[in-house]
């Protein structure tokens, strides 16, 4: 027995039986803080623990079971209120994701591979209001778009007609820049609001109508693609979604939307 330690000190692999972790977990939750020995020995360096820890240990554990992340259960144990409603809101985004995401394979599943009749445009450039906004990765598309929408929209008073255009990139990465496009009419107007004012380009595109909600417009922007990728068109971004139904007052499955991509002019 080590001189100086006490009777009810439990080594660390007697421990980690007790708490139901390993003792490679103990060492991290060590590091970290989470966890920290009762007494280490100064020779050898082991740790020892008390079986009172053991309740530390396994809340631990159970707060890990439920994909809380390490650095909010340091604040869980040192008692902080509220400090999972961050977590639980995480969740909850991700189970809207994952429903999304299953609404798009039943689509999918039920009516193939997506094959919609593409055409090709001609557009002509347009004077625009647009609000530009920032998603932490593809799954934040569509609040950053709402947010755009938002704003563009707070600059629409006197229009005789709303017309939106939303700006994506062709490609989404852990950041991804959303824009949204108000057209304006004829005359004057002073930006403002973190609202600017722009000449959206002209050109040839290829088009294709989405109907129904707006999370499933990636199976019909993929159908664009792939139509142009099978004729060796190059296109260039950003992919145009002209929202041309009122999500206030259509069902979500008879939105009407049409998905566009600018064709490279061949030199």
């Amino acid at each position: 027995m080590l001189v100086g330690v006490e009777d009810d000190l439990l080594p660390i692999g007697q421990f980690a039986a007790l708490g139901r972790l390993s003792v490679k977990q103990l060492r991290h939750y060590d590091e970290l803080g989470l966890l920290e020995p009762a007494y280490v020995d100064p020779d050898s360096g082991y740790r020892y623990y008390r079986a009172s820890q053991a309740r530390v240990a396994l809340s631990i554990g159970l707060l890990r079971s439920l994909d809380v992340p390490l650095v909010v259960i340091g604040r869980v144990l040192s008692g902080e209120a509220g400090a999972l409603g961050s977590v639980r809101d995480s969740l909850e985004e991700e189970l809207v994701r994952r429903r999304r995401t299953l609404a798009s394979l039943e689509r999918v599943m039920a009516e193939g591979l997506p094959a919609a009749r593409v055409r090709v445009v001609s557009e002509p450039a347009r004077r625009v209001a647009v609000a530009g906004e920032v998603a932490d990765g593809p799954e934040g598309v569509g609040r950053a778009t709402s947010a755009a929408v938002a704003r563009v929209l707070s600059v629409a008073a006197g229009l005789s007609e709303v017309r939106l255009v939303g700006l994506f990139p062709v490609d989404l990465g852990e950041v991804v820049e959303v824009e949204v496009a108000l057209l304006l009419e004829p005359g004057v107007w002073e930006p403002g609001g973190g609202v600017r004012a722009e000449v959206l380009p002209g050109g040839v595109f290829a088009s294709a109508t989405h109907v129904g909600p707006y999370d499933q417009i990636v199976l019909t922007a993929h159908a664009v693609l792939a139509w142009c990728a099978e004729r060796r068109l190059r296109v260039r971004g950003p992919i145009r979604e002209v929202y041309v139904s009122d999500p206030g007052v259509t069902p979500a499955d008879e939105l009407v939307t049409e998905v566009m991509v600018c064709l490279e002019e061949e030199r």
